[in-house]
């Protein structure tokens, strides 16, 4: 294991700050819990912002190529605020996993996406882990693609799909325009970040890679890393909006804080958000790093931060009680971020299994 600094630098608590200040004032809940009646509104300019106007949209992306140089350390600190507000734009699916397939690449799309004036989405389901099989659409010889892919994340704000094909020599790249695509949104569970079906008829695309499959898999490996931070934000949220109601809420004459038992039950879930922080903060730094660790530690990362955000939403419901219930509240969001991203890139049962893989446990008997 390669020396890694895990404790966060003056630059990255800045940038956190920044993020946090912009979604405070562009991201409130009400706004967001809109969109479950189908007022999208609030997207492209949050995302603007976000992509352009912060230039976070090419945080990954070399500056010799039109980025920030920057490392997943850094898009980390990003995703925990986006999820600690439950944010409606898709740097996840965009800046990390469309940016990372087309890192080594020559096309042009990289500077378009760096600079915030594109936006791009891998088109595979979203549970689609980064060691599972891959779909993909049938490309004829002339590069038209035929096929249909269901539950992409991020294709509904993007402008350019990344298209996985079979070739016959294996799985290419292809992108397509999203207009020349037709898109059927999809009623999701999380509406933030909501999925559509993806259907090409014989819609010509651009190649962008003949060897698609390794980069495809190291685009949803850093989605899968950097989904924990995310994670970690909603759990974080969940923990901290739930502290300051106990210690404001007064039953039988009392502040509900002040109950041992919910002392306890705090006091255990402050300990496991902090432990999903430090796995979400090493699963970030050695992908940074580049570290051989990198794998076991994003598999780590998952198998526990995916469950213990559900978890951090479901004890905030409880110990709402009966306002944790309703929709004024904005519980529910994270509650319903959570359980997407439960499955997002693999469950938690999957990567354990993976897990288990990697560091040659026996199989039982």
């Amino acid at each position: 294991m390669s020396d890694l600094n895990l404790l966060p630098i003056d630059v990255e608590d800045d940038l956190r700050s920044t993020v946090r200040d912009l979604l405070a004032d562009r991201c409130d809940p009400v706004t967001v819990t809109a969109m479950y009646d189908g007022d999208r509104s609030v997207v492209p300019g949050l995302w603007k912002a976000l992509a352009a106007d912060l230039g976070l949209a090419g945080l990954l992306v070399p500056e010799d190529r039109g980025g920030a140089g920057a490392s997943a350390v850094e898009a980390a600190a990003v995703l925990e605020e986006l999820g600690r507000a439950a944010a409606p734009v898709p740097f996840l699916t965009s800046a990390v996993v469309a940016t990372t397939l087309l890192l080594d690449t020559d096309s042009d799309l990289l500077a378009s996406l760096a600079a915030g004036e594109r936006t791009a989405a891998l088109v595979v389901p979203l549970s689609v882990a980064p060691h599972g099989a891959l779909p993909a659409v049938r490309a004829d010889a002339d590069g038209r693609l035929t096929g249909r892919v269901t539950s992409v994340a991020g294709a509904l704000e993007a402008d350019v799909l990344l298209v996985p094909a079979s070739t016959g020599d294996g799985i290419a790249v292809y992108a397509v325009a999203t207009a020349d695509a037709r898109l059927a949104q999809v009623v999701s569970l999380d509406m933030t970040r909501q999925l559509a079906d993806v259907t090409l008829d014989g819609v010509t695309g651009e190649l962008v890679r003949v060897d698609g499959e390794s980069a495809i898999r190291r685009g949803l490996a850093a989605g899968a890393a950097l989904l924990a931070s995310e994670q970690v934000g909603v759990a974080q949220w969940c923990l901290q909006t739930t502290v300051d109601y106990l210690k404001e809420r007064r039953q039988f004459g009392r502040v509900l804080g002040g109950f041992q038992a919910l002392k306890h039950r705090l006091a255990d879930l402050f300990a496991d958000v902090e432990s999903a922080g430090a796995a979400a903060r090493y699963a970030a730094a050695t992908l940074a790093a580049g570290d051989p660790d990198g794998e076991i530690a994003a598999t780590v990362a998952q198998a526990y931060c995916s469950d213990l955000a559900v978890k951090a939403a479901e004890e905030a419901i409880q110990l709402h009680a009966g306002i944790g219930m309703t929709w004024e509240h904005p519980l529910h969001l994270y509650l319903k971020r959570a359980k997407a991203d439960q499955i997002a890139f693999g469950t938690g049962g999957d990567h354990r299994a993976h897990l288990a893989h990697l560091v040659e446990l026996p199989e039982p008997r």
